[in-house]
């Protein structure tokens, strides 16, 4: 028995990505839509959602199942390229330098800062007056 799918999770900020890698034409589904309706005109979203497929030249042979939830579009973009990553390792292990080499691999830990007591938000303190 061969497998049909393989997965890989992806997170980015505060969204997660359930990805689905599976031989294919190529189609990337987001929540039950094709991407182009997810991401609209956003070609930079694009791009980093394809970027795993594109470094491992496999954009035409594998089809991408996400369902992602949580966060923004940015970041949702970003937890299911990361995802995508995983499950492609999962494919092939030759893919695997390729794709810590373009830094796919790496979990992004830059998340919202906490606001501090005193201070407006995480940095910006009150205007200082000096009278």
């Amino acid at each position: 028995m061969s497998v049909q799918y393989y997965y890989g999770t992806g997170r980015r900020k505060s969204a997660v990505a359930r990805v689905r890698v599976f031989p294919g034409t190529g189609q990337i589904i987001i929540n039950g839509k094709p991407m182009a309706e997810v991401v609209g005109g956003y070609l930079t979203l694009q791009s980093i959602m394809t970027a795993p497929l594109r470094v491992t030249n496999q954009l035409g042979k594998f089809s991408v199942m996400a369902k992602v939830e949580g966060g923004g579009i940015s970041g949702q973009a970003g937890a299911i390229s990361h995802g995508m990553a995983r499950a492609l390792t999962l494919a092939d292990e030759t893919f695997k330098p390729l794709l810590r080499r373009a830094g796919l691999l790496t979990r992004d830990p830059r998340v919202k800062e906490r606001k501090k007591y005193g201070l407006k938000r995480a940095r910006k303190a009150p205007q200082y007056t000096k009278r």
